[in-house]
């Protein structure tokens, strides 16, 4: 099936995380789907109809009953829940908290969108959040597990600070991943036809994503400010348009897109190995990761006590980029990024580093603008090479992942890869 135009219901939920909804519909568009947003009544008090009415253009739902429709009456007006169950192709509820998990695992129907998820066919998508403790309940688990039975797509939530203060599982999904679980079911469901959606297939691209850390001591690193988004929603991209992929990724709270190959590493140096580990087999490297140019020359094997000022002596790590230009095989494409924080010289060091590394293609962007690169959804750059530059705008990451890998594969279709000197 086509993602163009394929009807999707988002079912937006009363918890905290619900304003991450709206992002997560400008996502779902991004990757050519039609959202339609359902809220429950608690939802309401955390974002407002209006929000996603705007976002999605659509009308968004909030009830059972229409007062509207009430006043006049229509053949249509009680049985909208069975309509919109009918015309979906998949049902996301996020944030799916522990009260319609339990409802959903029960088959309580006491509004619209309990009731539309009994009427429907249609594959869902539960990406839940919570609570540390509601999350590790046992009433929670068992309900996901009678979910998970009955076909119900889980989008496991990660680790970390959650808006109640307590540190652990219960933290919504990035929306890439709920995004890319929602495509995996609807591909799934409905087998795809549309050979355009898999200009990829036959590619195997790996893809490094996240910042890599070098012990200072057993309980500190030198490191960065690197999420791993860009590589992750590169590696969803790459997958979804019909790639192998293998995603070498330094430490991050994010979860992989569902059939790429992860491999974990931490270190610069574990990262080179993997890379050089599994370039054989690649058509296209992507190195995405924001690695650490610097280790500490004598990590203490014991935790180091603050007695005053600490003295580190650095030495660069190893250049994994030039090392994989120097070791790839004959064919094989690879692109480097670079991250500035001085956006005057920013297409100046670009090219400066495309022609002393010898990359095929340098993707630059500005990482000093807080609502562009690190730990943000967003980003711009530009796609550099020997020949030319394309100037990709800011927009959010997934697109941006699109827009490289189309200049990727125009660059790999009608340039030949540079030999090495």
């Amino acid at each position: 099936m086509s993602a163009t135009r394929v009807k999707v219901t988002v079912g937006v939920c009363g918890g905290i995380a619900a304003y991450k909804a709206v992002e997560l519909v400008r996502l779902l568009q991004k990757a050519g789907l039609d959202p339609h947003v359902v809220m429950t009544q608690a939802a309401q008090h955390f974002v407002t109809p209006l929000t996603f009415a705007a976002i999605s253009g659509h009308k968004v739902i909030t009830s059972l009953w229409d007062d509207s429709a009430i006043a006049s009456p229509t053949p249509d007006a009680s049985i909208e829940h069975i309509d919109e169950a009918l015309t979906t192709h998949a049902l996301i509820i996020t944030p799916a908290t522990a009260d319609i998990i339990a409802k959903f695992a029960h088959g309580q129907a006491d509004d619209f969108l309990t009731t539309l998820h009994l009427a429907t066919t249609a594959p869902v998508v539960v990406a839940p959040a919570m609570n540390v403790n509601m999350w590790n309940h046992p009433a929670t688990q068992a309900n996901l597990t009678i979910l998970r039975q009955r076909g119900v797509h889980i989008v496991e939530p990660g680790a970390g600070y959650l808006a109640c203060g307590m540190t652990g599982s219960g933290r919504l999904a990035e929306n890439e991943a709920i995004v890319a679980a929602t495509l995996q079911a609807l591909q799934q469901h409905y087998p795809m036809s549309d050979a355009a959606q898999q200009d990829l297939a036959g590619e195997t691209i790996v893809i490094t994503a996240g910042g890599t850390r070098e012990a200072i001591d057993p309980v500190r690193f030198i490191g960065n400010r690197s999420s791993g988004r860009m590589g992750y929603v590169l590696a969803f991209a790459a997958h979804e348009r019909g790639a192998r992929v293998i995603l070498i990724s330094a430490p991050t709270s994010l979860t992989a897109p569902p059939d790429c190959e992860l491999v974990p590493v931490v270190s610069t140096s574990d990262m080179r190995d993997a890379v050089l580990e599994h370039l054989p087999g690649a058509t296209i490297l992507i190195m995405a990761a924001a690695v650490s140019d610097f280790r500490v020359r004598h990590p203490e094997p014991s935790k180091i006590k603050r007695n005053g000022p600490l003295l580190l002596e650095l030495d660069p790590t190893e250049d994994i980029l030039r090392e994989a230009i120097a070791h790839r095989p004959p064919g094989t494409l690879i692109i480097g990024f670079a991250a500035e924080t001085d956006s005057g010289a920013l297409l100046t060091n670009a090219r400066a580093k495309l022609e002393k590394k010898g990359a095929d293609a340098i993707v630059a962007n500005d990482v000093s603008d807080p609502s562009l690169g690190f730990d943000s959804d967003n980003n711009a750059g530009i796609f550099l090479t020997r020949h030319s530059q394309v100037e990709i705008p800011a927009t959010t990451k997934l697109a941006m992942a699109n827009r490289i890998l189309d200049e990727t594969l125009a660059l790999k279709t009608t340039t030949p890869v540079v030999a090495q000197k």
